[in-house]
């Protein structure tokens, strides 16, 4: 059915719901869905069921959940669609025509629809296929999560990411030029390396890269266009720096001390740990990344624990991104719902752990209330569990059920056929 017809309501009842920011699940609600994929109404059951004359109670259909748990869909903000580790994905990248790399990149996003990943924010991919993209999944035209990107990552000559996604600039000047180039092709958002990582052979990742008049000049630039500015980064002087200057967010973090984290919290900086990927040997076997990069990434582990759990104890807004593949298989579950799992191994509570996985992320790209949250007026994304995330993480391995814009992406029990088709 196209979005242009018309069709009656949806009403999911007899659920438990969790709103994206509340302290507990709710039992015994109903949710409303509206012809435009948005919720038109969330409730304790009676009431909703009262309410229900204001959308035409006759032409409503009835879903019954029984007693399924409902969440928000997932927000990952550290994704690369077209992710070139070093090694055989690396190869293929460099191999692949830009048809090819954005048919890829299509297949991977329908996978991470269908984990459960409803939004994701794109940190680095390569000659704009990203953007291409994005306008096919708004436009239908290809199933997969909604889209805000950063377009290249912004690195230094030789500087990280050079051989994958990044693009090479020096200099004030440079870097200005560098940040408007992806702000005329549509960024949503700025990202720019300003430290080594564990992904550049020929770094370390507390390798300085960017001058603070290189740093400045990107975070001028972008915030006098409106747009926030990330940065991959590793050790804390250097971080420090680039929060002094008005950095927006923090990726990795892998040497965080208490006293960065201390002025984070301050100065609203935000978060993303992406703690999967100093731990997830598994993954680079699977893809055959070379031993030099796998052993400095294992090696990492132990001091980006002890970053997260710095973060945590000074309150810096923590949110969550994989920077694996969001879908990939990790530890009998996907990356993105192992990642959310550290988090509360590292001392996150459950439920602020799920917040940093739906609204907290939903807030950092000004959408708040419209992604990230199941309340009036928000994006009908929604998963479905056999279990309450919030007494047990690991009910997040129970999914069964992802909806987005009011429209079933995965059914694997058969419950939603009336949401399957209906946008």
């Amino acid at each position: 059915m196209s979005t242009s017809e018309a069709r009656e309501p949806i009403v999911l009842t007899h659920c438990t719901v969790w709103d994206g920011s509340a302290a507990a699940t709710q039992a015994d609600q109903s949710i409303v869905i509206g012809a435009d994929g948005t919720i038109e109404a969330i409730g304790p059951h009676a009431e909703v069921l009262a309410r229900l004359g204001e959308y035409g109670a006759s032409a409503a259909t009835h879903v019954d959940l029984a007693g399924a748990v409902v969440i928000p869909g997932l927000v990952n903000m550290h994704v690369h669609l077209g992710l070139g580790l070093p090694g055989p994905m690396q190869d293929a990248l460099h191999g692949s025509s830009d048809a090819e790399l954005v048919l890829r990149m299509a297949g991977n996003a329908r996978e991470v629809l269908q984990a459960g990943v409803t939004t994701v924010r794109l940190v680095g991919e390569t000659r704009y296929t990203d953007m291409a993209l994005r306008t096919a999944i708004t436009h239908g035209a290809v199933d997969g999560p909604r889209i805000f990107t950063a377009g290249h990552a912004l690195c230094c000559t030789g500087g990280h990411g050079h051989d994958s996604d990044g693009l090479e600039a020096d200099g004030a000047d440079g870097f200005t030029h560098a940040t408007r180039a992806q702000l005329r092709a549509g960024a949503d958002l700025i990202k720019v390396c300003i430290s080594g990582g564990i992904a550049g052979e020929h770094e370390s990742i507390d390798t300085p890269q960017l001058t603070d008049e290189e740093m400045a000049a990107v975070l001028r630039t972008a915030h006098d266009w409106g747009r926030k500015v990330t940065a991959h980064a590793g050790p804390a002087p250097v971080i420090t720096r680039a929060v002094e200057l008005g950095l927006d967010c923090v990726e990795h973090g892998y040497e965080l001390t208490r006293e960065l984290c201390d002025l984070m919290a301050a100065r609203g900086v935000s978060y993303v740990p992406t703690i999967t990927v100093s731990r997830c040997e598994e993954f680079f076997r699977a893809n055959q990344v070379p031993e030099w990069m796998m052993n400095r990434a294992l090696a990492a582990g132990p001091r980006h624990w002890e970053s997260l759990q710095h973060a945590i104890a000074a309150g810096v807004e923590i949110i969550m991104g994989s920077d694996m593949p969001p879908q990939a298989p990790f530890d009998g579950t996907t990356a993105t719902v192992r990642e959310i799992e550290f988090m509360v191994e590292a001392g996150m509570s459950p439920q602020a752990a799920m917040v940093s996985a739906t609204s907290a992320g939903a807030n950092w790209l000004g959408r708040a209330g419209e992604i990230g949250a199941l309340v009036p007026g928000a994006a009908a994304d929604l998963l479905v569990l056999d279990s309450d995330p919030l007494a047990d993480i690991s009910a997040l391995r129970s999914m069964h059920a992802v909806v987005q814009a009011g429209r079933a992406v995965r059914d694997d029990r058969g419950m939603l056929h009336a949401l399957t088709g209906s946008l």
